[in-house]
């Protein structure tokens, strides 16, 4: 059970944390992951993340950032299910020139064609109802980046990655989702943020642990 005074003292921690990932440079990166509302998310937006999570699932984010732009290219910037469909052919056969994973591409345009098969309209609702569990019947997306994907298209869930995952262990709390439950409740900052904030100072810093004692009550 963590009483008041240690959530307080972890709500401190974790905003000198956030203070920190700002310092270095990543504050863009919080008001882009504060910004997105799950009800703002069209068609393309949706399509583009679907991609990067893809993309990025096993990979290291700076490969990803580096090919990212030129397969959007070749997919038209991801401007509707349709012209994708369309080019799919094309589109396979140029974006592995770039990126050399048949599956990932084709699971890409796998879930495309779901959207162009029964509307946007319709996934999106799917996703209300189901959340998760809806997110996890398309290709390649399974149970990590499931939450990687419904975090990128904001919803309120946090990533239970190998960094927030070691994180919560040493601070002392049974799953990520608890731990940014807690300093939610003492900072105000949404779930999908501070996931955020704890990844990228996990990448900041290699020592990132030793920022989280344990604060379990004896």
């Amino acid at each position: 059970m963590f009483n008041q005074t240690i959530s307080r003292q972890l709500g401190i921690t974790y905003m000198d944390v956030k203070q920190i990932v700002i310092d270095c440079g990543f504050a863009n990166e919080i008001d882009w992951q504060e910004d997105i509302k799950f009800e703002n998310i069209n068609e393309s937006r949706f399509i583009e993340e679907v991609a990067w999570v893809i993309l990025s699932s096993g990979m290291k984010e700076s490969i990803i950032r580096r090919v990212f732009p030129e397969i959007c290219r070749l997919f038209y910037n991801w401007k509707s299910s349709k012209i994708v469909i369309r080019n799919k052919e094309l589109c396979l056969v140029n974006a592995l020139k770039y990126f050399n994973n048949p599956g990932k591409i084709k699971a890409i345009i796998s879930i495309i064609e779901v959207l162009d098969n029964i509307g946007f309209t319709n996934v999106k609702q799917k996703i209300q109802e189901q959340g998760i569990n809806y997110l996890r019947t398309f290709p390649y997306i399974g149970p990590v980046t499931s939450y990687h994907l419904a975090k990128n298209i904001g919803l309120e869930v946090a990533k239970p990655d190998r960094h927030l995952k070691r994180i919560a262990d040493k601070a002392g709390f049974e799953s990520v989702d608890n731990l940014c439950t807690v300093i939610s409740n003492v900072t105000g900052d949404k779930v999908s943020v501070i996931d955020i904030v704890l990844w990228r100072f996990a990448t900041i810093k290699t020592n990132y642990l030793d920022y989280f004692d344990s604060w379990i009550t004896t």
